[in-house]
């Protein structure tokens, strides 16, 4: 709606995988809403006739109604089905991946997604627990984990599991790439993109494609010296919240938001 307010001419093209997000959008003509993901963006926008844009806005974040809704699966605060898709036409859920998956690869999952140092003994002790009966719900899963989650950083520990299966279920750390590279070139000249990110994972990737337009952060130099990229920073170390704006909203409190501009 703030955009909306603020755009005086030309359209507002909204990506939403989620289907429940069609609720939500406003009755203006200027506003094309998509259900889909935005890894297929150009795609989209050349069906509308649309080949470049002025800005790209990106929130990588959870909506308040997926985690709200338990049986969508998001959050350990109820013992709903193990789901976590953030559209219900993805034939995978996160039952499936922990029943199903190998232990390495769950060890891997959960290291490289979920940044935790023991995965490998939690990878382990899942594959003993579905052996035994199959992990279908939340508490499931926290029973299964029990023994190993640390006594003083619960919330941490189980935060970091489901946000690493969340990953997995949904391909994210794939799909924001494809949407980088596509933003790099359907943005016209000046035209800004800004990524508001969650954790450390999207804001690394972010970080290094808008400094360097890569994702590894490998830096390219002309013959003077100076920096390739496809990009100005317009707030070189991101931006984050405030204590008001914490205050108001908890679930503010990990975002970053970074800027760029197209040269």
């Amino acid at each position: 709606m703030e955009i909306l307010k603020r755009l005086k001419t030309g359209k507002l093209i909204a990506f939403d995988q989620d289907e429940d997000a069609r609720q939500n959008v406003p009755d203006d003509n200027r506003i094309i809403f998509l259900n889909q993901n935005f890894r297929f963006l150009r795609n989209n926008l050349r069906y509308n006739g649309i080949e470049t844009i002025d800005g790209l806005l990106a929130d990588l974040g959870v909506s308040f109604h997926q985690f709200d809704e338990p049986e969508r699966g998001f959050t350990f605060r109820h013992d709903a089905p193990l789901d976590m898709r953030m559209s219900r036409n993805n034939k995978v859920t996160a039952a499936y991946i922990l029943n199903n998956m190998d232990e390495s690869s769950l060890a891997d999952l959960f290291f490289n997604y979920g940044e935790l140092t023991g995965s490998r003994r939690i990878a382990k002790e899942i594959v003993r627990s579905r052996s035994v009966n199959p992990l279908t719900t939340a508490g499931d899963m926290l029973a299964a984990l029990e023994s190993l989650t640390p006594v003083r950083q619960t919330h941490k520990f189980y935060a970091r599991i489901f946000q690493a299966l969340r990953i997995a279920v949904n391909r994210e750390i794939d799909y924001l790439k494809e949407m980088l590279e596509q933003a790099l070139d359907v943005l016209n000249k000046g035209g800004r993109l800004v990524v508001i990110s969650y954790h450390s994972l999207e804001d690394r990737i972010v970080k290094n494609f808008m400094r360097t337009g890569n994702f590894e952060g490998e830096e390219r130099k002309d013959f003077y010296g100076n920096l390739i990229t496809p990009f100005r920073l317009m707030n070189r170390k991101g931006t984050t919240p405030g204590e008001k704006e914490i205050a108001r909203n908890k679930r503010a409190r990990s975002a970053r938001l970074r800027i760029a501009e197209k040269i």
